[in-house]
């Protein structure tokens, strides 16, 4: 039997925060094991907790900061393992590479389905990047505006790279570019080794701030 992803939900709405809850434990593979309504109270339940991946919203007061982008970059560099997916109600360009930045692997907005989440925080949990359609238009978007040199990547490396936004994983990238699954995840390591990080969404942030694309 597969051992259930492991879900924290850091959101300050508690109705919503029920909700999720109620949906995401429908699937067969997939278990919230706590709920934060606070930077401070998820700091406490991951160390409690250890979840695998971490739901959270960028809002979590009704104030003008995003918080949750303080948070994502406190849990990263304290586990660096740990898989930060941003479901938040904003899409904005700045956003979304922010939060990227700051170490979530994954990005998508409150709207989206239930089908499309689960998938997401499954891709998470898997070490791969997930971002809907509209967050990863908005990532394309801020990489292909920028005009700086791209001489470090190959040809196909800028294609695995635009892919590696959109949150594909390594088998989709490969269906995509009609090369195989391990080809694929030769690319992407030389991406990653190419912009001296060690994660893929580190290279999607890496190269928007190179304008590698």
């Amino acid at each position: 039997m597969t051992t259930p992803i492991r879900l924290v939900i850091v959101d300050d709405h508690a109705i919503l925060r029920q909700g999720l809850r109620s949906v995401l434990e429908r699937a067969d593979d997939l278990v919230v094991v706590g709920e934060a309504a606070s930077e401070a109270e998820a700091e406490a339940v991951v160390r409690a907790t250890r979840p695998d991946v971490v739901l959270l919203d960028l809002k979590l007061s009704a104030g003008s900061e995003f918080e949750g982008l303080t948070l994502c970059a406190k849990l990263s560099a304290e586990y660096p393992t740990l898989g930060l997916l941003v479901l938040t109600t904003f899409l904005d360009e700045d956003l979304v590479v922010r939060a990227v930045h700051a170490g979530a692997r994954g990005y998508v907005v409150k709207d989206v389905d239930t089908t499309e989440l689960v998938r997401a925080i499954r891709a998470i949990s898997a070490g791969d990047s997930a971002f809907d359609s509209r967050s990863a238009a908005a990532v394309v978007r801020s990489l292909s505006g920028r005009g700086e040199t791209r001489a470090q990547l190959t040809d196909r490396e800028v294609e695995v790279l635009r892919l590696l936004a959109a949150g594909l994983s390594n088998n989709k990238i490969g269906e995509k570019l009609y090369i195989s699954a391990t080809t694929a995840k030769f690319h992407v390591s030389n991406i990653m080794r190419k912009l001296e990080v060690s994660r893929r969404a580190e290279a999607v942030y890496a190269a928007s701030k190179r304008g590698l694309i």
